[in-house]
């Protein structure tokens, strides 16, 4: 059961407390996430729960067809958060998209909180307040909720053994999210260069005190990194495999997608056979943290995303409203495709549309 208290620590000189008033509010929805490792014996059967989420939630219920944004400013007199996406919604790659700055100023001015959420683990929280401000942003580390942070809370969140440590097949995001955490790691970064020579007779062993192994994106994947995490998992008691993502695609550049993180998974789920627990978008971890941390009625919140599968799913997921922006991976071809589920809200092109309220008052 989810623990009633969750505690991260967000820098090395200040710690975050997030007290839930209702425990019970979490522990019924993330009943499927239990603690493996306090009872090893048994079989890891919240994989298997969370699989079956995740099944039901892409088979989401079809809504009406998603209409376009022509009433921006009713959109925003209803809410009072909103939490965007980053990558496709507020920037691609290192290039801001246009229209971003004016826009927040607007909705800032309108007495709206803002939060951003990526599923992008490459970063901390920290390191994602530098880019923001080197793209021109003035937002707080506070309102930045990245899904390495997300990894580390979680495993705060059930009292993760402090004698166990975590494999990271990710970049350094999530190294110093779990260092400010409190919690042991191996792996990341550093593995990249290494080398398996398969020479008869050659096991490779791996650290039995690994009881977590958290899989983000890694531009620096290789093989020795797929056979360590997959020994972990299939040979270590009661060992977690959370994913921070499954996104099939990213923006490393304004130019053209590329592989995501999903893709890092589906080799590891590939290899073992065991679903991971996705503490990133769709999931609801992060919307719930979100909505305890900033005491947020989620009727209250818009979220606004580039995906359909991850941004709006986890907004509605959240019984949040939603606003599909086509400023990234979304097309209105295939919002509007037939075997697409998922409807939105509203759409728009992007966020800077929020701006016709002002030529409108003009």
């Amino acid at each position: 059961m989810l623990s009633s208290r969750v505690t991260a620590a967000i820098s090395s000189s200040t710690t975050t407390t997030l007290f839930i008033n209702n425990p019970k509010i979490l522990s019924n929805k993330f009943s499927y996430i239990s603690n493996p490792l306090n009872n090893s014996a048994k079989s890891i059967k919240w994989n298997c729960r969370n699989s079956r989420m995740e099944k039901s939630a892409s088979s989401f219920v079809t809504r009406a067809s998603a209409q376009p944004l022509t009433n921006p400013g009713e959109l925003i007199d209803s809410v009072e958060t909103f939490i965007f996406d980053c990558d496709g919604v507020i920037w691609k790659g290192d290039k801001l998209i246009d229209g971003v700055p004016e826009t927040l100023d607007l909705l800032r001015e309108k007495g709206k909180r803002l939060v951003f959420v990526t599923n992008n683990s490459t970063k901390s929280r920290k390191q994602y307040g530098k880019k923001f401000e080197t793209l021109g942003l003035s937002v707080s580390e506070e309102e930045i909720f990245a899904s390495s942070f997300a990894a580390a809370a979680y495993l705060k969140s059930i009292d993760f053994p402090k004698d166990k440590k975590v494999y990271v097949v990710g970049e350094e995001g999530i190294l110093k999210e779990l260092e400010l955490a409190g919690i042991q790691h191996i792996g990341g970064p550093e593995d990249g260069d290494k080398k398996i020579e398969l020479k008869p007779g050659y096991m490779m062993e791996q650290d039995k005190d690994v009881g977590a192994v958290v899989v983000g994106f890694d531009r620096y994947f290789n093989y020795h990194k797929i056979q360590y995490a997959t020994l972990c998992i299939r040979e270590n008691p009661g060992c977690l495999f959370i994913a921070t993502n499954r996104d099939a695609v990213t923006h490393l550049t304004d130019a053209q997608e590329w592989a995501g993180g999903g893709s890092m998974v589906g080799a590891i789920l590939g290899s073992t056979k065991r679903e991971p627990l996705v503490v990133g978008k769709p999931s609801t971890f992060m919307m719930d943290y979100l909505a305890n941390e900033f005491n947020i009625q989620k009727s209250q919140i818009c979220m606004v995303g580039d995906r359909l599968d991850t941004d709006i799913l986890f907004g509605q997921n959240g019984g949040c409203k939603t606003l599909l922006v086509l400023s990234g991976v979304t097309s209105v071809s295939m919002l509007q495709d037939p075997k697409n589920s998922i409807q939105p809200d509203f759409y728009a092109n992007k966020i800077s549309d929020f701006l016709s309220i002002k030529a409108t008052a003009v």
